[in-house]
């Protein structure tokens, strides 16, 4: 099969588009013919080395966090899922990804999507809105009436997290580039703070809750922008240093981890209109190298770039 694979660290010139084998499927696995593959800023940490303490991996290896397909085969074990079902999927950050024409993943990372989802709006939903499902519903549960600060509203988790936060009834506040204030504006903000232009820091105070998605100096400088008892939820992202106690707030990480009962939710709040994914640009399986170059450079914004597999 076609894949885009890497077998060293480095920069985006590492990844080749070459033949792998076909994945071997167990009797708990969904063998999947992936359409549509988005690709996300920690398949670029991943690829350059960043993360290697976090999530070591072997070599070759194919990157991709999620997709979308059509089931091609399952398991002795398997009964919910038949040949032809369409699906989205998660994959591992520690084996191979959805960056190939056929991924094999375990029943409970697979799940059932509507037909008025296309593979491509698959494939840059489960990943963005269970990173918001989970910081907003679970690691704080936002509550009508909270003033809440999204930084990054208009990436695809940030995007996702001002479509649930303003449905939820939250005061949004989102920070973004000017370029992208509509865009935000669009999504359901009640505000926008352009950080081309101005600092955030001025401007909001007394904040309930801050959703940060940046890290370093956008972190530290959140601190002060919470009311007393406020809290700083985060996900993994640049370096910071820990100043909750000094200023009386909460930090806390939204711990990202996925079994069926997340992807199921995260496909019922698209069902019930409550999100929609956002897709930045499509690009072939060819064009991956220049896909991780455009996010790297900061190019990419407004959702996820899919990659259109099959």
């Amino acid at each position: 099969m076609k894949a885009i694979c890497y077998e060293h660290f480095g920069g985006p010139e590492v990844i080749r588009l070459t033949e792998m084998p076909e994945p071997d499927y167990g009797s708990n696995d969904v063998l999947i013919d992936v359409v549509s593959a988005s690709v996300t800023p920690g398949d670029c940490m991943l690829r350059d080395g960043q993360l290697q303490d976090l999530f070591p991996i072997t070599f070759p290896m194919i990157p991709g966090r999620e997709g979308a397909g059509i089931v091609r085969a399952v398991g002795a074990n398997v009964s919910e899922f038949i040949s032809g079902d369409r699906v989205c999927f998660i994959a591992k950050r520690t084996g191979h990804g959805s960056h190939a024409e056929r991924i094999a993943r375990p029943v409970d990372d697979v799940v059932h999507i509507p037909d008025e989802l296309d593979f491509n709006d698959g494939a840059a939903l489960i990943h963005a809105g269970a990173c918001a499902s989970i910081a907003l519903l679970e690691t704080v549960k936002i509550r009508p009436g909270m003033h809440v600060l999204i930084h990054g509203g208009a990436g695809a988790i940030g995007g996702m997290a001002v479509q649930l936060a303003s449905h939820l009834g939250a005061r949004v506040s989102a920070t973004c580039r000017a370029a992208n204030s509509d865009y935000v504006l669009g999504l359901g903000a009640d505000a926008v703070i352009a950080y081309d232009q101005t600092d955030f820091a001025e401007l909001v105070c007394d904040i309930d809750v801050v959703l940060d998605l940046v890290g370093g100096d956008v972190h530290d400088r959140s601190y002060r922008v919470l009311r007393p008892g406020g809290v700083l939820v985060f996900l993994i992202a640049e370096p910071f240093e820990d100043r909750s106690l000094k200023y009386g707030v909460e930090l806390r990480q939204a711990m990202i981890e996925y079994n069926k009962s997340v992807l199921e939710k995260v496909v019922a709040l698209f069902a019930e209109g409550t999100i929609r994914p956002q897709v930045s640009r499509i690009m072939t399986l060819s064009e991956a190298v220049d896909a991780h170059r455009l996010i790297e450079s900061g190019q990419n914004s407004r959702g996820r770039i899919v990659l259109s597999v099959l």
